[in-house]
């Protein structure tokens, strides 16, 4: 019986081989902690009696959910972390950095094969990359912290195959939007997904991110590019076993947006507007990256927001801005009425500035719509591509790009 690539890769690391259901310990190459799940974590490690770190060189913590500070009682939780992790020489990340995931991606920090856990549930971003990631409990990240080890149940896997090639105006975020849609959020719970096909393999390495950094929303424990792998040991077997094979056809995807308040609430932009949007924000783990401000600036490029929108925009990252800076994108974004936020997580959690108002409409290009996801639980948030949102702020509501782009 062949393995999939989750069997392949929890394989290597417990020394044994192993299948769907197996309950395993296995080694951990690479931990990461956010200042959100950072003090419990550091916590949880220390009443277990740990006084120095398994892996110091590939524990990794970075502040990017509430930067800059905005109260004493997060600069605390900061403080706790600069200092442990100064006492245990760990790699650390200060403020300004940007978000954790495309922090560690930017630095190398994760590589193909490797089995990585992070105190985020988006830690499966790193499937862009051929890594087994997941987001774990700060206690179980304490846990691996002291020990270099971990276990877990071997998951089952879910193949998701696309054809072909997206039409102008349609984006990762559409088809991973699409695939949610369809599958529910908790339609792959616990299931490591393949991303395959040529459809997949046309992606770029920041495209491929957006659709793994997604798969916690179907419920998935990981998600991978199989065409980000180059070690032949990894790629699954052709007789692996699939809890199931789903197919799409990249030719056929149309722009869509996820309503409020679930992110499986999945429509095509023509069908869930035209609703009027008096926030949009682009940024994030999900679409804050060069190619994604590129493309809202190509869009703002001589135009103007409308009057009743805020627009606010933020950099997944300080080397994000710094080329967003160098290749125009910002002034542009700035000429056409936006707002940049520091590099970090932001509005995404409604930590920092630019929270909604009651009853207000939010598009945004994150991956969360829950309500309160953005600080106010009266607003309504909608999730997009960066296209999309960069055209309903023109515009005013809901707006399919390929109506802005064509002009």
């Amino acid at each position: 019986m062949g393995l999939t690539f989750a069997e392949k890769v929890l394989s290597r690391k417990a020394y044994q081989e192993v299948h769907a259901g197996d309950c395993v310990i296995v080694d951990v190459d690479v931990m990461m902690a956010s200042d959100t799940t950072g003090p419990i974590a550091i916590k949880a490690f220390e009443s277990m009696g740990g006084k120095q770190l398994f892996h110091k060189d590939r524990t990794v913590f970075i502040l990017d959910h509430a930067t800059p500070c905005p109260n004493e009682r997060i600069a605390a939780l900061h403080k706790l972390i600069r200092e442990f992790c100064g006492e245990q020489k760990c790699v650390f990340f200060d403020q300004n950095h940007g978000v954790c995931h495309q922090v560690m991606l930017e630095k190398g920090l994760v590589h193909e094969g490797d089995l990585v856990l992070g105190g985020d549930s988006h830690t499966c971003s790193y499937g862009s990359v051929g890594a087994f990631s997941t987001g774990v409990g700060s206690t179980e990240l304490g846990g691996a912290m002291l020990t270099g080890k971990t276990w877990l149940m071997v998951p089952q896997t879910t193949r998701i195959e696309l054809s072909g090639k997206l039409p102008e105006g349609v984006y990762a975020k559409d088809v991973v939007l699409k695939i949610i849609g369809d599958l529910t959020s908790d339609g792959v719970t616990y299931k490591s997904v393949e991303f395959a096909g040529d459809g997949f393999a046309r992606f770029t390495q920041e495209e491929a991110t957006t659709v793994c950094n997604m798969t916690i929303e179907m419920g998935g424990k990981n998600g991978v590019f199989l065409s980000a792998l180059t070690d032949p040991g990894l790629m699954p077997d052709k007789d692996a076993v699939y809890e199931q094979v789903l197919y799409y056809d990249a030719s056929e995807m149309v722009p869509m947006v996820s309503c409020p308040h679930t992110v499986d609430n999945v429509k095509p932009v023509t069908e869930a507007g035209p609703e009027k949007v008096d926030l949009v924000y682009i940024g994030s783990c999900t679409n804050g990256r060069l190619s994604d401000l590129q493309v809202v600036a190509q869009i703002l490029k001589g135009k103007h927001i409308a009057p009743s929108v805020r627009l606010l925009v933020c950099p997944a990252s300080n080397q994000v801005l710094m080329q967003a800076i160098e290749h125009g994108y910002i002034q542009t974004i700035l000429e056409a009425g936006g707002t940049i936020s520091t590099p970090g997580c932001s509005l995404c959690v409604g930590t920092l500035g630019g929270v909604p108002g009651d009853g207000e409409n939010v598009l945004s290009t994150t991956n969360r719509n829950f309500k309160g996801r953005m600080g106010n639980s009266k607003a309504n948030v909608f999730l997009s591509s960066p296209a999309t949102a960069a055209s309903s702020a023109i515009t005013g509501v809901l707006t399919d790009p390929r109506e802005v782009i064509q002009r």
